[in-house]
């Protein structure tokens, strides 16, 4: 027989002497089945999967049996390249060890060929070998998340996400209140003049970070510089900060945080003595820097690990069709750091 396909259940009836509905009840196992066939039987067709090396067909045993037990991962960006690693391994850690404790295995979808922009229903076949799918990234293509909540394909996205027609089933990191006890925090300190770093409409997540932080500003307390676009060198960077008169700055982005640190230094300016500096959140890992930002600790694996449990009752259909659809915001553990301190007299 050609082996340039791939071989059916028809095939190892047709190479067994059985019929197809004898092979389906030895792949499926089950005892009560098993019972009605010979045990030669049995033998001669597990002999022919074993010679032939058949693999059920996924799609197919999902038909037949409901489930297949596999939890897909999707990612708009990349998960894996070392500039971002320390923001998605975290994630796919809890995703892993949750998925292993309620026995379900992982499929990494990557959505579309090298290239191409990432598309989660490229090719959708694929995505139908999962019982359910994870979705990660910093920005979700909204008409593809409109598609997820209008269809009955069960999703979890992490991140908190807006209504896409209908509410989106999601875990979150609580953003707005972990910000808005960081600008707390410097006001308590005597910080009157504060600077923000990073974007304020990029995604849910730079939405939520400056909303926490703009209802914290409060009486007496004035936003001396916002830049969206932080570009350039690091030089102009503190520059702009300084002419600001700023002495507490807030940054999106732990990257621009590390880049004042370094421009600081080398004109001999120390934190916090000279200038507090928080980091909202740890993105990226601080290569070349020992410093220890006041911050706020992004729940990374728990996030994880609740929005597979979360994926897996909506397979297993724990929740019925008039239930609310699931949300969730975690708190953020705040990081004291050594970059803030009491505003320069």
């Amino acid at each position: 027989m050609s082996t340039s396909r791939r071989l059916t259940q028809l095939d190892i009836a047709k190479l067994a002497g059985v019929s197809q509905a004898t092979v389906s009840l030895v792949l499926n196992g089950a005892e009560n089945a098993l019972a009605r066939i010979p045990q030669d039987t049995r033998e001669r067709v597990q002999k022919i999967i074993r010679e032939t090396g058949y693999v059920p067909d996924p799609i197919a045993r999902r038909m037949a049996k409901g489930s297949n037990r596999i939890l897909g991962v999707f990612t708009y960006e990349p998960a894996f390249p070392s500039a971002q690693a320390d923001f998605f391994l975290p994630f796919l850690f809890g995703i892993e060890e949750e998925a292993q404790a309620r026995g379900y295995d992982l499929l990494l979808l990557t959505g579309a060929g090298q290239g191409a922009q990432r598309k989660i229903f490229a090719e959708e076949s694929r995505l139908r070998i999962a019982d359910g799918c994870i979705v990660l990234g910093r920005s979700f293509d909204r008409a593809e998340l409109q598609r997820l909540v209008a269809g009955d394909y069960p999703f979890v996205a992490i991140g908190r996400r807006e209504d896409a027609g209908a509410p989106v089933p999601y875990v979150g990191a609580d953003y707005a209140t972990a910000t808005g006890q960081l600008v707390q925090q410097a006001r308590a300190l005597g910080h009157s003049r504060l600077a923000y770093l990073g974007p304020t409409e990029t995604a849910e997540s730079t939405v939520d970070r400056w909303r926490g932080f703009h209802a914290a500003l409060g009486d007496g307390v004035q936003l001396a510089l916002h830049l969206a676009d932080t570009a350039g060198s690091d030089d102009a960077l503190l520059d702009a900060v300084l002419q600001s008169q700023a002495s507490a700055v807030f940054c999106v982005e732990l990257a621009d945080a590390v880049r004042l640190e370094t421009a600081a230094h080398a004109r001999g300016l120390r934190f916090p003595e000279h200038l507090s500096v928080m980091a909202l959140g740890s993105h990226i890992r601080s290569e070349g820097s020992r410093t220890r930002f006041a911050s706020f600790l992004i729940p990374r694996e728990e996030m994880g690990r609740q929005a597979t449990a979360m994926l897996v009752r909506r397979v297993e259909g724990a929740s019925s069709p008039g239930d609310a659809v699931p949300q969730a915001l975690l708190p953020c553990e705040p990081i004291a750091g050594d970059t803030l301190g009491p505003a320069p007299c």
